[in-house]
């Protein structure tokens, strides 16, 4: 896959480098030539010197044949102008804006445009660690709203239906492990003790999960 980063900056040097060592061709955009330092010399994409929003840089950056963008600019302005000139006018299949405003990044959203709020995303992060610390979400999907979480099961889950933990839209269990196995449970199942639960919960739903797991966590 062909991606396109705009934007040298820790965020926009940290994705590349990890695109880069996955094995994706990536080409990063940036106005500032000593920006191009954070990829260190191990870097193996090409950089290109010039200003996202310029039509000819982008082309020069392979944009009519990229896979994917992400806009990673200092500037919600910028990151939404080039996140609409490759979704409307290069026809790039995924195009990621980087918005630290959380009402822009709502707005675009509705749009049809993919944003990453970091303010949304560290206000929900610290949100967690000050009120459901025990849940800790192993991964995030989306921008936050769904969250993979791995617990212990409690003693007032054993002998109780996996069915009674589950809310259909909202907490889903999606796997148990119980000693060396670990398996896709059926809503008849039976939980035992130090089973470890792999759940999928919607972000408004940690609450109701504390609640089903009775306090016992």
């Amino acid at each position: 896959m062909n991606i396109i980063i705009i934007g040298c900056g820790r965020q926009g040097a940290e994705l590349a480098k990890s695109l880069s060592v996955k094995g994706f061709d990536v080409t990063v955009v940036d106005n500032d030539q000593a920006a191009f330092e954070r990829l260190g010399s191990s870097f193996g994409g090409r950089v290109i010197l010039g200003g996202g929003i310029d039509r000819d840089v982008l082309i020069k950056g392979g944009i009519e044949k990229a896979d994917g963008l992400a806009a990673v600019t200092a500037s919600d302005e910028i990151n939404i102008v080039v996140a609409r000139l490759a979704r409307q006018v290069f026809r790039v299949p995924r195009v990621v804006a980087r918005v630290h405003d959380p009402l822009k990044a709502e707005i675009y959203q509705r749009l049809g445009l993919m944003t990453v709020s970091p303010t949304m995303l560290g206000t929900q992060r610290f949100r967690e660690l000050l009120t459901f610390s025990h849940l800790e979400p192993t991964k995030r999907l989306g921008d936050g709203e769904v969250s993979i979480i791995e617990i212990d099961a409690p003693p007032t889950l054993a002998g109780r239906a996996v069915r009674e933990l589950m809310i259909p839209g909202e907490i889903e269990v999606i796997a148990i492990t119980r000693g060396n196995r670990t398996d896709i449970p059926i809503p008849g199942a039976v939980f035992h003790d130090k089973d470890i639960l792999h759940l999928a919960v919607a972000s408004r739903s940690v609450n109701r999960l504390k609640k089903l797991l009775g306090g016992g966590i």
